[in-house]
This record gives structure tokens, C-alpha cells and sequence, in this order.
């Protein structure tokens, strides 16, 4: 301990601590916003997987249909329902992303024009979700209440409330597609009964 007098060993010892409580909580946050984005990352799998499913078990023949009885006058097919679920996903990543959306929303965010066929339409829905669950990784603890500018219109809004759009938007959408499909002879996957468990 030669040339350390015991106020610089106390000092020394002060700034260690100083420095370690600070890695601390940065690890902490660091941790904290790897959570945010894990969670609406999470919530994001959970409407996917039940949309998807459904969207593939629809025959191709029936990605037109539309009720036509009661009050379902002029309301979306079932393929417009899949694809403006995904344009409104890729409205709302490209606003978290700070990007122009990659694809054009359409008429009415009906989706491309273009997209006819299931597979197209397969395709188009997982491609959103994919640059969605992109954007979601940008989410951190300290940004989440920022303002931004509204996917839709000019007012401005936080990127907690963006944030919450696909999950929400998507299983309104998914409940009306849910109807579609009964009415079409096909059972959700998401609600298909599952086999009893094998007896070990």
C-alpha cells in the first residue's frame, strides 16, 4: 500500500462503487427495454399464429366470399379482411421504423391490387408481420411514451399507442374472418379441438 494514503484508498473505493451501481442499472434498463420489446414482440406471435392458420386452412375458391345476408351489405372478402390487416401492419412498422411503408396500402388499406391468389395473399400477411415484429425490436423503455407522427393522418400520437395498433387491429379482423370461415365449413385451427393427451 506504499504511496496510498487512506483517503485515496477510501476514494478509490467510492468510485469503484459509484462505477459498479452504475453498470448496474444500465444493465437494468438495458434489460428492461429488451423486456418491452420481447413483450410486444411476444403479444405480436400470438395474433399471427391464430390469423395465419386461419388463412391457410380457407380454401382458395372461398377467398372471395363475403356474407351477403343481414347487415354485411358491401363489407370486405375474406381475402381483403387478410390483406388490410396486413397493409395497416406495414402502415404501422414503417411509422415506428421512421420509413415510408415499403408496399402501397391500397384503396380503402385494401392492400395491393396485384395480390389475387392465397398464396399471394400467405405471403403478403407473413411479410407484414415479419417487418412488424422488425419494427418492434426499436422499442425501449425510454422511448415507448415518445411522441411520433400517427400512422394515420397528421395528428401525433406516442409509440406505446402504435405500438398496441397491430394486436388489436389484427384480432378485430380475425373475429370477423373467424365468422367467414364457419360460415364457408371451416373450423379455425386456433379453435379446432385439440387430441386427448396420450396416457404415458
Amino acid at each position: 500500500m506504499s504511496g496510498y494514503n487512506s483517503q485515496t484508498v477510501t476514494n478509490t473505493i467510492r468510485l469503484l462503487a459509484a462505477a459498479s451501481l452504475c453498470a448496474l442499472s444500465l444493465t437494468a434498463a438495458d434489460g428492461q427495454s429488451s423486456l418491452v420489446a420481447a413483450s410486444f414482440d411476444r403479444q405480436l406471435k400470438g395474433i399471427e399464429g391464430e390469423l395465419v392458420s386461419l388463412i391457410e386452412a380457407m380454401p382458395a375458391d372461398k377467398f372471395g366470399f363475403a356474407p351477403k345476408e343481414g347487415a354485411f351489405n358491401n363489407v370486405r372478402t375474406f381475402a381483403q379482411q387478410a390483406k388490410h390487416i396486413a397493409a395497416v401492419n406495414y402502415l404501422v412498422a414503417a411509422a415506428l421504423l421512421g420509413e415510408k411503408s415499403p408496399v402501397d396500402p391500397g384503396s380503402d388499406e385494401n392492400g395491393p391490387a396485384d395480390v389475387k391468389t392465397k398464396e399471394q395473399v400467405v405471403k403478403f400477411v407473413k411479410d407484414s408481420f415479419a417487418y412488424t415484429h422488425k419494427a418492434f425490436q426499436t422499442l425501449t423503455s425510454a422511448n415507448l411514451m415518445a411522441e411520433m407522427p400517427s400512422p394515420f393522418g397528421n395528428s401525433k400520437t406516442t409509440r406505446l399507442a402504435t405500438a398496441t395498433s397491430p394486436q388489436w387491429h389484427s384480432f378485430d379482423h380475425y373475429g370477423q374472418m373467424v365468422v367467414y370461415a364457419r360460415m364457408c365449413n371451416v373450423v379455425p385451427p386456433a379453435s379446432a379441438p385439440r387430441p386427448p393427451a396420450k396416457k404415458k
